[in-house]
């Protein structure tokens, strides 16, 4: 037994008098039922973790790798082709070729007066219409590989005739040939002289002034044009594989159409050399018509020059090729079938 003082029991603090020997006991009871509970409880969270989760500790799994793909390119080529063509219908158009007649008695040859920027391809142009006709390889209209300095090849006015099969013997419509349009005054063919050429009063063998325009005074100077001497189509000739055209020339150019719009005179767009820029067009040329590079270039070209999208047509000409090639000669003959229709309905209403 404890016991207090009187001092301390006057101060009024007590003391807690230690357990018993039996308290001790349940209480020593007591925490170790409590321990069991805690294991029995622990066991079975662990039995409960294992039955759900595998006898093996949980791995965090890792999120799955994305791969990104890229989306495929743009086709270059249209499904279906944005302007239909027979291409098997050469021979066809050949025999209306062939039998082309102007409408009125009075005109004995039809006359398509060429112009564009240099080395556009004119004179090739002449030359793969006579090879079409022709029906063989012809370089009847002298055309220069290169064109040293942008400077023009062509220098005077020269009307190509395409001959029949027998001699001395030529079809109803002829080309002229004229010096190119250039960037700048002083240089290639002049506004004025192209109008005079529409006119008929351009003669033949006339070389071109790039400084001077063609005079009444000149010897070159028609005074007294025929319906044939006249331009019945004007064909405006680009190429399809170089830069923008300058506004230099485009304002030439235009100048040229407006002239030719007061004489009532067609006009058509030949657009060359689309191959030589569309791969998928030199790969195969039927692709023509389907190459979105293809459709994209003329539509430039229509609204810088003002031509209808259906009056320009897409060309190849015969540059390096030794034979004849099916391809080739439909589009040549398309475009001459338009020229000529073109063109008779112009002298019908001379």
């Amino acid at each position: 037994m404890w016991s207090i003082t009187k001092e301390e029991s006057e101060s009024k603090v007590s003391i807690k008098a230690p357990l018993s020997l039996s308290e001790q006991l349940n209480s020593t009871f007591l925490s170790a039922a409590v321990q069991q509970q805690s294991l029995t409880l622990l066991s079975s969270l662990q039995q409960f973790s294992s039955k759900v989760m595998g006898n093996s500790p949980p791995t965090p799994r890792r999120p799955p790798v994305r791969r990104y793909s890229p989306p495929p390119p743009p086709s270059p080529t249209f499904r279906t082709p944005w302007r239909k063509l027979e291409w098997r219908n050469t021979q066809y158009d050949l025999q209306y070729v062939k039998d082309f007649k102007p409408e009125r008695d009075a005109v004995r040859q039809l006359r398509v007066l060429l112009y564009g920027p240099v080395g556009a391809g004119k004179s090739s142009f002449i030359n793969s219409v006579s090879s079409v006709v022709r029906g063989k390889i012809v370089n009847t209209a002298l055309a220069s590989a290169t064109n040293y300095e942008g400077a023009s090849f062509t220098k005077k006015y020269e009307t190509h005739k395409i001959r029949k099969e027998s001699w001395n013997s030529y079809y109803p419509f002829v080309f002229n040939d004229i010096m190119g349009v250039e960037e700048g005054s002083g240089r290639g063919v002049r506004v004025e002289d192209i109008k005079l050429a529409m006119m008929g009063h351009v003669m033949e063998n006339y070389t071109f002034n790039p400084v001077s325009s063609l005079s009444p005074s000149d010897s070159g100077y028609n005074a007294a044009p025929s319906l044939d001497d006249r331009v019945h189509v004007l064909v405006c000739v680009c190429s399809g594989n170089t830069a923008d055209i300058s506004d230099s020339v485009l304002k030439k150019m235009r100048e040229i159409r407006e002239a030719a719009s007061d004489l009532g005179i067609p006009q058509l767009l030949i657009v060359t050399k689309l191959d030589e820029a569309c791969p998928e067009t030199e790969r195969d040329l039927q692709n023509i018509y389907k190459s979105k590079f293809v459709k994209k270039k003329l539509t430039q070209l229509s609204c810088e020059l003002g031509i209808p999208l259906n009056c320009i047509l897409p060309v190849k000409n015969y540059s390096h090729e030794t034979s004849q090639d099916a391809d080739v000669d439909a589009l040549i003959l398309n475009a001459l079938r338009l020229i000529l229709d073109f063109g008779n309905d112009f002298i019908e209403k001379l």
